[in-house]
């Protein structure tokens, strides 16, 4: 028998909690053994620390996407570019 995971379980809670106005949140984290406090943060409709972007990311993910994909369109005309040309590219 396959287990869900972590999060799965937490979707579960959430979904039964909406079906069942009566259950408290202790109850359904004990149902479905997931941590009372995450779900009381999804419930209140924080996102998990999994889907929150780095404080220290530096490019946002158009310009990172765009690097990428001029880096592999340089490496397919074998041109595979320097440490250092990719740092300037990135500044």
């Amino acid at each position: 028998m396959v287990t869900p995971s972590y999060e799965a379980r937490v979707n579960l809670a959430l979904r039964a909690r909406q079906k069942i106005p009566t259950l408290s949140n202790r109850a359904a984290a004990k149902i479905y053994k997931v941590n009372k406090n995450t779900l009381e943060n999804r419930h209140a409709s924080q996102p998990s620390r999994r889907d929150i972007p780095a404080n220290l990311q530096k490019l946002t993910d158009l310009e990172e996407i765009t690097i990428v994909q001029y880096i592999t369109k340089l490496y397919t005309r074998a041109f595979p570019p320097r440490l250092s040309f990719v740092e300037d590219m990135a500044n």
